[in-house]
C-alpha cells in the first residue's frame, strides 16, 4: 500500500508537466490555423524573402546584426531567409543588408547622422524630387528635407565603412531621419575608414529629439 500510494503521488505531479510540454505547441498551431488570435498570426507570418549581399560573411557583418533593434522607425523587425539581412514592417516597409559593396566614385548625394555617413539613392526613379543629378560623393549642398521627399523608394549605404550596409525604405511610411538614427549603434560597430568628401547635411540627433 505504502508503495501504490508513492507511485499514485508521482504520476499526478509528471501528468500536469507532460501537457504544458507537448500539449501547448499543438494549441498555438491550431490557433494559428483558425486565425484565433491576432498575435499568434503575426507569429505565423512567413519570413521575408531577401538575397543576401556579396560580403555577407564578413565577421563585421555579424557584429552589426545582432544590434539591430527590434524597432526601427515605428516598424516591428520580422525574420529574413538570408544570412546578414534584417526587415522591418509588416508587410516590410524596410529591408537591410550587411556586406554590400560600394563602387566608387560615388556620385549619390551623402549624409552625415551622428558621425555615419549615408549615401542616397532614390530607387524608383520618380521624377518628383529635389535630388541633383552627377555630384561627386554627396556634394550636393543640400539639406536632407531637401533630398528626400517624402515619396518613393529609397536606398541608404552606408560610406566608409566595410562592409556596407545598405537599407532600402518606403519613403512614404519611414521617416528617413528616424531610420538613420536608430541605425547608428549598429552600424557604428563597423570601423569606418574614410568620409564622405562633400555632405549635404551634418546632422547630430537624439532619439528623443
Amino acid at each position: 500500500m505504502p508503495h501504490r500510494l508513492g507511485r499514485s503521488r508521482s504520476t499526478s505531479v509528471e501528468r500536469p508537466a507532460a501537457k504544458v510540454q507537448k500539449g501547448w505547441p499543438a494549441r498555438r498551431t491550431l490557433l494559428c490555423g483558425a486565425a484565433a488570435s491576432v498575435l499568434l498570426i503575426s507569429g505565423c507570418s512567413s519570413a521575408v524573402t531577401v538575397d543576401a549581399a556579396p560580403d555577407a560573411t564578413d565577421p563585421d557583418c555579424a557584429r552589426a546584426m545582432v544590434a539591430m533593434p527590434d524597432t526601427l522607425a515605428g516598424q516591428d523587425k520580422r525574420e529574413t531567409t538570408a544570412q546578414a539581412t534584417a526587415a522591418w514592417g509588416d508587410p516590410a516597409s524596410i529591408i537591410l543588408k550587411c556586406g554590400a559593396r560600394v563602387k566608387e566614385p560615388v556620385t549619390d548625394p551623402c549624409v552625415r547622422v551622428n558621425d555615419v555617413d549615408w549615401t542616397l539613392k532614390q530607387e524608383d526613379g520618380t521624377d518628383d524630387t529635389s535630388q541633383s543629378k552627377g555630384s561627386q560623393s554627396g556634394g550636393t549642398g543640400q539639406d536632407q528635407g531637401e533630398t528626400l521627399n517624402g515619396k518613393g523608394t529609397w536606398t541608404a549605404t552606408s560610406f566608409g565603412r566595410s562592409p556596407a550596409v545598405q537599407v532600402t525604405f518606403d519613403a512614404a511610411k519611414v521617416n528617413s531621419s528616424t531610420l538613420l538614427v536608430d541605425l547608428q549603434s549598429a552600424v557604428g560597430r563597423i570601423d569606418q575608414t574614410k568620409q564622405c568628401t562633400s555632405v549635404s547635411d551634418d546632422l547630430d540627433l537624439s532619439k528623443d529629439g
